[in-house]
């Protein structure tokens, strides 16, 4: 009887340890499925880093592209401006160019006019002459009357007149000229000083344009470093979670 008895608890501990065993077979086999999923949990975090990675070189792509472009429209603006500035010299240098034709014109204009009043004078000297002449001609035909004296007087007293008429007719006539030319000379200032303006007013419009750039250049940076360190909190929260995970 009492070796049935320990034959049966023999074999109630050998079935204990039967279990026991299954159980640490069991154990071991939750553990490998553990360390199964903690490898396939690595290698997904892997492929995360590995697409993370990709995703990044995308966006550096991007980036690089977005400076490039900013960088090529302000090539551009720069460029444009030169050839605004190029086309401003080549309308200035014509400018000067037709200012020096109308002085010159001016002066041979000038000149024409001093050379047709000497002409005048020279004939009005002639006519002098002639009259000095006739009068000699006169006294040597004999004593004249007064009547002819008085003529010749009176003669002489209208030409006279119609000399300084003349002189009076020219010199309004030259000043004239000299006004317009001033009125067109305060004209070309003024178109001067809008012209002038109209730069300024070019180059505020540029400087504004480069400060709208820098901020959008500047904003688009700070955008993106936003986007990084967001990108940063995401994965340092994925850390903490698979630490308690673990």
């Amino acid at each position: 009887m009492d070796r049935i008895c320990r034959g049966e608890t023999e074999r109630e501990r050998e079935r204990e340890r039967e279990r026991e065993r299954e159980r640490e077979r069991e154990r071991e086999r939750e553990r490998e499925r553990e360390r199964d999923g903690e490898r396939e949990r690595e290698r997904e975090r892997e492929r995360e880093r590995e697409r993370e990675r990709e995703r990044g070189a995308v966006r550096e792509i991007r980036v690089e592209r977005e400076r490039e472009r900013e960088r090529g429209a302000v090539r551009e603006i720069r460029a444009e401006r030169e050839r605004e500035r190029e086309r401003e010299r080549e309308k200035e240098a014509e400018r000067e160019r037709e200012g020096g034709n109308r002085g010159e014109r001016d002066r041979r204009e000038r000149e024409r006019e001093r050379e047709r009043e000497r002409e005048r004078e020279r004939e009005r000297e002639r006519e002098r002459e002639r009259e000095r002449e006739r009068g000699r001609e006169r006294e040597r035909g004999g004593n004249r009357g007064e009547r002819d004296r008085v003529c010749e007087r009176e003669s002489e007293r209208e030409k006279e007149k119609e000399r300084q008429g003349e002189r009076e007719r020219h010199g309004q006539r030259e000043r004239k000229v000299e006004r317009e030319r001033e009125r067109e000379r305060e004209r070309e200032r003024e178109r001067e000083r809008e012209r002038e303006r109209e730069r300024e007013r070019e180059r505020e419009r540029e400087r504004e344009r480069e400060r709208d750039l820098e901020r959008e250049t500047s904003s688009s940076r700070e955008r993106e470093r936003e986007r990084e360190r967001e990108r940063e909190r995401e994965r340092e929260r994925e850390r903490e979670r698979e630490r308690e995970r673990k």
